[in-house]
């Protein structure tokens, strides 16, 4: 469905600014300041996000008084970046920003400037905000926008448009052209040929930006309706080549015919059909990774094969995650549904099913399915809805089998260490653990071993075995 700007905004102009969808305690912020004898406006996003319908979550406050008359209004202010004239306000348990008009002179390290002086001039202020449709405020008394650079006019053109000089506002700062990317997702906005013109000579200065702050742009680009708007930004100005060259091996690299795409344009549209959170998302942004570094011809058919991918590719992604800063957690997620997302279901045996639960892990089932099921839509236009119906059926299957309660982890066994040690006379160590991992093995494939007799007698022989 076509994102429509005017369709999208719900006061049927972009001339004004309906201040009943303002929070009520922002609105009491810029009371007191007016009370004061200062003046303030709501600024960024959120009159970005208001003015195309949608839901703001942040809401912030520019304003003429100096940090230190802030702190001695709101003296419960928390000083976040007092030296930047930033404090931030808590009420009812939401944050608003309040920063004092400033302007700002270089950014020798790329992100941050090396010094701000403060202005009383809100268009002053806007000039050093990256894009157009950021740069608009709105007065809190009577909602009047000031939008000095044409904002709505983007917004309404659906266009993104750096304020100023491109290029000087990407040298500034090295996050703008990834935010730019993202943007482009998460707004359905076109970058404006400048604008994207200006991104591939800064790369030396995004280079500068850390792995967290390109790591939480990649996890709120994956909240847009079609991340791949971003990515392809990404990788047609360098950006993917600075952050993720892996992904760009996949580029123009045919697969066979179970493919309608390249390897690049199936993560794309895998990436996109994905129903779940960013981080899923981006399992399926990585899932094929390793086709590019396992496609071999095959002599007999003459086609493309892929063996290993699901493997190679886990190895690929363990680095990319971890040089992201992703988390531990998050990171062993996209790790193991890089490694598991390759299954066909055919009719399985109840012991094949129980098998590939408890080498997928449990808590990995739900998200493989989605992964499953956008691998399959990525296809292309040889996808058919036909082709669910494996899909259905192991989840059919899967729902039976742990319904019959049966063991997927040495938990699940009727014995334990503790028992090993009591009646076979085993000493803390390795051992306890190999011996109840060959447990598990036998109880899978046969699950009424599960009692504690007959693994006792069965641990006998794997003892014996294991001995020699």
């Amino acid at each position: 469905m076509a994102f429509s700007v005017s369709s999208l905004h719900p006061h049927g102009s972009f001339d004004s600014f309906d201040l009943a969808h303002v929070p009520k305690d922002a609105l009491g912020i810029c009371e007191r300041l007016r009370g004061a004898g200062k003046r303030a406006w709501i600024v960024g996003g959120c009159v970005r996000d208001t003015l195309l319908g949608r839901t703001a979550n942040d809401w912030d406050v520019a304003t003429d008084a100096l940090p230190n008359e802030l702190m001695k209004l709101f003296p419960k202010a928390i000083p976040t970046g007092l030296q930047h004239g930033t404090v931030t306000i808590v009420m009812r348990g939401h944050h608003y920003e309040v920063t004092t008009l400033r302007g700002e002179t270089t950014y020798t390290d790329g992100r941050r400037p090396d010094a701000v002086h403060f202005v009383d001039d809100i268009v002053a202020d806007l000039a050093r905000r990256d894009f157009t449709v950021n740069a608009i405020a709105v007065d809190p008394e009577n909602g009047h926008l000031v939008d000095p650079f044409h904002g709505r006019k983007d917004l309404q053109a659906k266009i993104l448009r750096a304020v100023g000089k491109p290029i000087e506002r990407f040298s500034e700062d090295g996050l703008r052209v990834l935010r730019a990317a993202r943007f482009a997702a998460t707004l359905e906005l076109d970058i404006e040929p400048e604008t994207f013109a200006a991104i591939t000579p800064t790369l030396d200065t995004f280079r500068k930006v850390s792995a967290e702050r390109v790591r939480d742009e990649w996890v709120k680009t994956m909240k847009a309706r079609t991340p791949s708007r971003a990515f392809e930004v990404m990788r047609e100005s360098g950006i993917l080549g600075v952050t993720c060259p892996e992904l760009l091996e996949g580029v123009g690299m045919e697969q066979n015919k179970w493919h309608s795409f390249d390897v690049w344009k199936h993560a794309m549209a895998c990436m996109d059909a994905c129903a779940g959170d960013p981080i899923l998302r981006i399992a399926a942004l990585l899932h094929d990774v390793g086709k590019p570094r396992t496609r071999e011809l095959s002599p007999k058919t003459q086609d493309y094969t892929f063996y290993d991918h699901d493997k190679v590719g886990a190895e690929i992604a363990l680095p990319i995650a971890t040089r992201l800063r992703f988390s531990n957690d998050e990171r062993d997620r996209i790790v193991a549904l890089v490694r598991h997302h390759l299954f066909h279901y055919d009719a399985w045996s109840d012991q094949a099913v129980r098998r590939w639960i408890k080498r997928v892990g449990p808590e990995r089932i739900e998200d493989l399915y989605l992964l499953n099921e956008a691998d399959l839509r990525g296809k292309g236009p040889i996808f058919e809805e036909e082709d669910l119906a494996n899909l259905t059926a192991l989840k059919a299957h899967v729902e039976k089998v742990l319904a019959e309660g049966a063991a997927l982890s040495t938990r699940d066994l009727a014995i334990d260490g503790n028992v090993l040690m009591k009646d076979l006379g085993l000493k803390p160590g390795r051992i306890i653990g190999q011996v109840l991992e060959a447990l598990l093995e036998v109880v899978i494939a046969d699950p009424t071993q599960n009692e504690r007799d007959a693994l006792t007698a069965r641990a006998r022989e794997i003892i014996r075995e294991l001995n020699g």
